[in-house]
Order: structure tokens, then C-alpha cells, then sequence
């Protein structure tokens, strides 16, 4: 990990101004700029925390770091965030447990799940509990960076309208819930996220690689099927008991939302 970080940080500084490098901290900043992106860091790993803060940094964001989860949520009791960066080690169980109260309390922040555990496992895990996108470490910097633009991409696109429609079936996107004939359906912040792709495509067919990347940020080429197994999730409860069945499978091509 400390070699890794030493390497990132070398690599960083080349894109840094000269008063950006690091050390300098965003928190100046924020106070200058109160309606800046805020970022709230928690890493148990100072070195890792100090790499990302600096990155962070360098974008512009108001950026807070803490190492304990206590502290941290202490940080969400008192303000709000757009984003945190929740670090994850093998043993740091309690984190990933957090992550459902975390979204309770922020329904609007965002999360991003820097894990310790490979696998699918892990990733779909952490998704289900509510984090917004993950990275297995060790990482790219600029790989997290560049996710962390693609989330207030995400974030500011979400603010446009408040709601999409699909013939009967309703998602809020304000208040995190979606809706058929009037009854309240539960989903999962990865399962509304699907939803709200193939919703704000009506009638257009979208293959299982543009999915992964919309809804996951994973690489075309990742060699996964969660794509398939979050579909199956969604028509059991969007579909399931209705005779008129919204989210078709196009043979060898992908998914669409069929609207009359």
C-alpha cells in the first residue's frame, strides 16, 4: 500500500499547479466557496487518505478527511455532503454495515466504496447496501477521479426533473422511490439507478455493455453478468404481477422499456 501510494502521488504532482501540491488542503477553500461539491473521506489509511484528498483537491471540491467511523459520523450529523469516499479494509466489517444507515440519513449523497475484497461478491454486496459505485484496491487516482466527475455528472442530471414516467410506473427521483398503479415499490439504490437508465430511454434498446457502464462505471469489456441478475431483480418487483410487462429482453441485443 505505501509504495502504491508513494507511486500515485509522484504521478499526481505532474498534474498539480505549484500551491496544489501536496499538503495544501481544501478546507480554505471551502469556506471561500460554500456552494463548492463537498466530499467527506473516510480511510483508515492516513497515506491513502492524503493521496485522495489532495486529488480531490486539485477538482475543486470541498474535501474532509477522517479515519474513523465515529468521527465520520459525527461530520454527517452536523452537515451535508454530496459525496463520500467510504474506504474499506478485509476486516473493517462495521463500514459496509454502516452503509444502508448512511443513506437513510443522506438519502441525496452519494457513496463510493473504495473495497479491500476482490471479487463480485464484495462489489455486489456494497451496491446492495447502498453505495453508488466501487473500486477494488489497489486503484488508478485518475480512475477515481474520473469516477468521481462522472457522479456529479450523474448527480447534476438527476436534479433536472424530478420524476420519470413510464406508462403507470412512476420514479421520484427527489425522494428515492418509485411507484406502479399507485403502490409504493422497494428497491435498492443499484436497482432504482438500472431503473432510472432504461426509464429515461423509453423504448430505446440498451445493450448489456452501455448498462454496465450508465449504471456501474465498469469497462465495457468487465466479464460479468450483473447486468442480467439486476434485470431479473427489477422485473420481479416492477413486473412480477402485472400481465403488462414493461422491461422486455431484446434477443442478443440487450433490455428497453416498452412504452405504449
Amino acid at each position: 500500500m505505501q509504495a502504491m501510494v508513494a507511486e500515485q502521488c509522484g504521478l499526481l504532482s505532474q498534474f498539480l499547479p505549484r500551491n496544489e501540491r501536496f499538503g495544501a488542503h481544501s478546507e480554505a477553500n471551502a469556506e471561500a466557496n460554500p456552494a463548492a461539491y463537498r466530499v467527506l473521506i473516510l480511510e483508515p489509511s492516513a497515506p491513502l487518505a492524503k493521496l485522495l484528498a489532495t486529488g480531490l483537491a486539485a477538482e475543486r471540491l470541498q474535501v474532509e478527511v477522517t479515519h474513523h467511523l465515529g468521527t465520520a459520523m459525527q461530520h454527517l450529523e452536523a452537515r451535508n455532503y454530496d459525496l463520500m469516499i467510504l474506504g474499506l479494509d478485509g476486516t473493517q466489517n462495521e463500514g459496509a454495515m454502516e452503509l444502508q444507515n448512511l443513506r437513510f440519513r443522506n438519502p441525496a449523497m452519494q457513496v463510493l466504496v473504495l473495497g479491500g475484497q476482490s471479487g463480485v461478491e464484495g462489489l455486489v454486496k456494497a451496491l446492495d447496501e447502498g453505495a453508488d459505485d466501487y473500486l477494488f484496491k489497489p486503484f488508478s487516482l485518475l480512475e477515481l477521479m474520473a469516477r468521481v466527475r462522472a457522479l456529479r455528472r450523474r448527480s447534476r442530471d438527476n436534479s433536472a426533473a424530478p420524476t420519470a414516467r413510464a406508462n403507470k410506473l412512476v420514479l421520484h427521483r427527489d425522494q428515492c422511490r418509485v411507484e406502479r398503479d399507485g403502490r409504493s415499490i422497494d428497491l435498492t439504490p443499484r436497482e432504482f439507478a438500472l431503473l432510472e437508465v432504461l426509464m429515461e430511454n423509453p423504448g430505446r434498446t440498451l445493450s448489456r455493455s452501455m448498462l454496465t457502464q450508465k449504471v456501474w462505471n465498469m469497462a465495457a469489456e468487465a466479464n460479468t453478468n450483473i447486468v442480467d441478475v439486476y434485470i431479473k431483480y427489477l422485473r420481479d418487483k416492477i413486473d412480477g404481477e402485472h400481465e403488462e410487462k414493461l422491461i422486455r429482453t431484446v434477443r442478443g441485443m440487450g433490455y428497453v422499456m416498452q412504452v405504449q
